[in-house]
């Protein structure tokens, strides 16, 4: 989508529609269009708390996304608007609105879950908007995370080990982000002043014990740590006084509470420079068309009853760009054979040459617009397609080069056959003057460029088609002595067996050539695979060693917080040791009687 190229407004992506998710073709179509990588910005929470707020101020507008001004949910499924990045020049900003979690006349929350769990797969980041503060009951509602190894596989076969699986999420889960409305407490803690971000990771830490209300308590606290690695967090007053908030799209800027409208500008700044392009496993940059396909892969999924699983989405989506990969290639090779090769060529290395150096470009091309080419699969099929053209240009050059050449042959020598039926030479010396003329058109023949490949062979099939003239000929000139017509027959015997001889060693020459095109072609393939294998296996390492970086920060923290907590015990226990050794002895005594 060019830059200049504006949605007016948002459309449902997916609608929940009787109980159901079901993607929308209008929406799909827009994605498709969208060229550029994409910054995926997914909302969640409980419904009538603000989030449509938030959405279209990241879009830059006051009106959009449906506020809504009643107890009931406006927003049903997922709503999507793209607008050009504010800040990132070749990038799309998609904005992802769900709809209302909890809203209690659908009585039935596993739609709701769908929708949290896809937020999650969509998106590189995830804002979760709740009212107040972020104490148990806020929690408790934010059980959808906890259900998220439940609804989503990370690959289609399941890991028996709990920490793969972990690992697996983090290294494709998008950055979190919560956002508390209507926030009324001081940000402190032991008496000093915190960040936001600080109150979101004192609210994250885990009670000790092993009972259930201890894991009840810390489970959505540790899917959060565990899945999420980015975590941040923002605060928003409330907005203006409350009998204004249901007009609160028709307000002016300036009608908003000053406080607010700064947390908002952080929120949003804070979004533009640090959201990051949605990216898969493998760092697939994704854009509107990949996330097209996510789209659907995963609610397919879901509607034929099957989880979402990561890995089978970016297989399929695989499927579709190396099939379109193919394609392009295939398309590149066309188009710059036509502009190249002009039929018939003068020799078949000539086209062979053309051929391979066509074939190059053609699997770079493919090399630049394919990714997960499981087994080398669709390279296999490009080779196929590009071997298979080749054929059909060599036939196509023998074709060209049969058809000019009989139409030169009858050029040259129709002259020729047109004094022989009006006899010019039945007489004495008729038939030495006739092959003497033949010899000389031969020659010309010979002298014209570009014939192509089937020169010799055409020239050989004509003679041979006229040999009977030439007995006729022979046989009516009198002239010549038995002697010479030996001899003129030995010439014509000698000069056949030559040209079997060449047009043999011509055929050999190109089962040679073919065989030798056959070899680059193959080693083209190895070398270009070899390279893209390095490129991978380097990408690899380096998303592992980020996962490991991530895991070893987390595990630091987590030390580091223990740590301080048997510190700060140690203190207090020496501090009540120093008081009692301070204590003078008439008051111990003292004391003590007492």
């Amino acid at each position: 989508m060019a830059s200049e190229i504006h949605m007016p407004g948002p459309v449902c992506l997916i609608e929940n529609t009787n109980g159901g998710l079901v993607v929308n073709q209008e929406a799909l179509k827009i994605l498709s269009a969208i060229t550029q990588p994409v910054v995926v910005v997914a909302i969640v929470g409980l419904y009538r708390t603000g989030k449509s707020f938030l959405m279209n101020k990241l879009a830059g507008k006051r009106k959009g996304f449906s506020l809504g001004s009643t107890v009931q949910s406006h927003t049903k499924g997922i709503w999507m608007w793209c607008v050009p990045h504010p800040q990132k020049p070749n990038h799309s900003l998609v904005l992802l609105d769900t709809e209302g979690l909890g809203d209690v006349e659908k009585g039935d929350n596993q739609n709701d879950s769908w929708i949290f769990a896809l937020a999650v797969l969509l998106s590189s980041t995830f804002v979760y908007n709740s009212m107040g503060t972020i104490n148990q009951q806020a929690m408790d509602q934010l059980h959808y995370v906890t259900e998220l190894t439940e609804r989503i596989r990370a690959k289609s076969s399941p890991s028996n080990s709990e920490l793969e699986d972990s690992a697996d999420f983090v290294s494709f889960f998008p950055t979190f982000v919560w956002t508390l409305r209507d926030f009324s407490l001081e940000l402190e803690a032991n008496g000093e002043p915190i960040t936001a971000d600080e109150y979101l990771e004192l609210s994250l830490k885990l009670k000790k014990g092993t009972d259930e209300k201890s894991k009840s308590f810390n489970e959505p606290r540790l899917c959060i740590r565990k899945f999420f690695p980015k975590k941040k967090c923002f605060i928003f007053d409330r907005p203006a006084p409350r009998k204004y908030l249901v007009q609160l799209e028709k307000l002016q800027e300036e009608d908003l509470d000053p406080e607010f409208r700064e947390q908002v500008a952080d929120f949003c700044s804070y979004i533009f420079s640090h959201s990051k392009a949605k990216t898969l496993s493998g760092g697939i940059i994704v854009n509107g068309p990949r996330l097209e396909s996510l789209v659907l892969t995963y609610v397919n999924a879901i509607s034929s009853g099957d989880l979402p699983c990561m890995e089978n989405a970016v297989l399929a989506l695989a499927q579709i760009e190396n099939s379109a990969a193919v394609q392009k290639a295939v398309a590149h090779y066309d188009q710059q054979m036509g502009q190249r090769v002009k039929l018939p060529t003068e020799t078949l290395q000539e086209l062979l040459d053309l051929h391979r150096a066509n074939e190059k470009e053609a699997i770079e091309v493919f090399m630049k617009n394919s990714f997960k080419d499981v087994e080398q699969k669709f390279q296999k099929e490009l080779g196929a397609q590009l071997e298979a053209k080749r054929d059909d240009f060599c036939k196509q050059n023998m074709q060209a080069s049969s058809d000019r050449c009989m139409a030169l042959l009858q050029d040259i020598f129709g002259p020729l056959e047109e004094e022989v039926k009006q006899g010019a030479f039945s007489k004495p010396g008729g038939y030495h003057l006739f092959i003497q003329k033949k010899q000389e058109l031969k020659n010309k023949y010979y002298q014209v460029p570009r014939k192509g490949i089937q020169a010799e062979d055409m020239l050989k099939k004509y003679l041979e088609s006229k040999e009977d003239v030439a007995d006729a000929l022979l046989r009516t000139d009198q002239s010549l002595s038995e002697k010479e017509k030996e001899i003129e027959v030995e010439r014509i015997k000698a000069e056949s067996a030559e040209a079997a001889t060449k047009m043999l060693e011509e055929m050999q020459k190109k089962n040679q050539q073919m065989m030798e095109q056959k070899e680059k072609s193959y080693q083209e393939h190895v070398k270009q695979l070899t390279e893209k294998m390095e490129r991978d296996r380097a990408q690899l390492l380096a998303e592992q060693e980020r996962t490991l970086a991530l895991k070893l920060q987390e595990q630091e923290r987590l030390l580091k917080e223990g740590f301080q907590n048997e510190s700060r015990k140690l203190q207090q226990e020496m501090q009540a040791i120093r008081m009692r050794n301070r204590a003078p002895a008439g008051v111990t005594h003292l004391h003590s009687s007492l």
